[in-house]
């Protein structure tokens, strides 16, 4: 029997489906493969490199502390076989055959000659010295000047001595009055200091190597009563007009 529908009976309206639905019953859709991951790129490190630097560093810094070693070793050794020492020097002799102040109606006038004989030793066995042409300057006290003098470039070997000569004189030089009259008193007593400035240029030789001339000063003095008294004080070396040797 066919069942008859009935007419009066309305049709249900079809529900859509909604967005991202998925038929159960449907058959899945192939899967697309994933992209493959990308590794992250670390930034590059040089560990040799660093321990490369800071090996040769520590070459270095032992390379120049061995060098150091053996350069004091060698100076020190040096000095032990050599024993070097400084020129000595002398005031030996000064005289002043004519030291004469006139008091004129124009002024004090100093009138003076003098002689003095500076004697210079090398103390060394192995060393020897030579220096430069000489000039030396005489002066009393208040810087009175009784002239200068020169004395020719010479050498010296091993335990030598060599005396240096300088004849001074000045001739009616005027000076100051007050001056004059305090001078004049003390020449008569022989009190008067008189300051001697050796100016020369000295160099060392040992064997055939040789150190280049400096430039130096030597310094003596003393009263006259004492110098000509038969004293023989030692000067002073100066080396750039601050620096004192001895």
């Amino acid at each position: 029997m066919v069942e008859r529908g009935n007419p009066n009976k309305q049709s249900l309206p079809v529900l859509q489906k909604p967005p991202g639905y998925r038929d159960p019953n449907a058959p899945h859709p192939p899967s697309k493969p994933k992209p493959p991951q990308l590794r992250k790129t670390l930034p590059p490190s040089f560990p040799h490199r660093r321990r490369r630097s800071r090996h040769c560093c520590r070459c270095c810094c032992l390379l120049s502390a061995l060098l150091l070693l053996f350069s004091a070793a060698a100076a020190a050794l040096f000095y032990l076989w050599s024993k070097p020492h400084l020129p000595i020097f002398h005031l030996q002799y000064l005289q002043t055959p004519l030291l004469k102040i006139a008091v004129k109606p124009d002024g004090t006038f100093l009138s003076a000659q003098t002689v003095v004989r500076i004697q210079a030793t090398n103390p060394n066995g192995k060393f020897q010295f030579f220096y430069g042409r000489s000039q030396a300057r005489i002066t009393v006290e208040d810087g009175v000047d009784l002239g200068s003098g020169d004395f020719p470039r010479f050498g010296q070997s091993q335990k030598n001595t060599t005396v240096m000569k300088f004849s001074s004189q000045v001739k009616e030089a005027m000076i100051d009055d007050g001056v004059g009259s305090s001078l004049k008193a003390r020449v008569r007593s022989r009190r008067v200091f008189v300051h001697v400035e050796v100016r020369t240029r000295f160099g060392v030789r040992l064997g055939s190597w040789s150190l280049g001339k400096v430039g130096i000063r030597v310094l003596c003095g003393g009263t006259l009563k004492r110098l000509q008294g038969g004293e023989r004080p030692q000067c002073k070396i100066n080396l750039l007009k601050w620096i004192n040797l001895n």
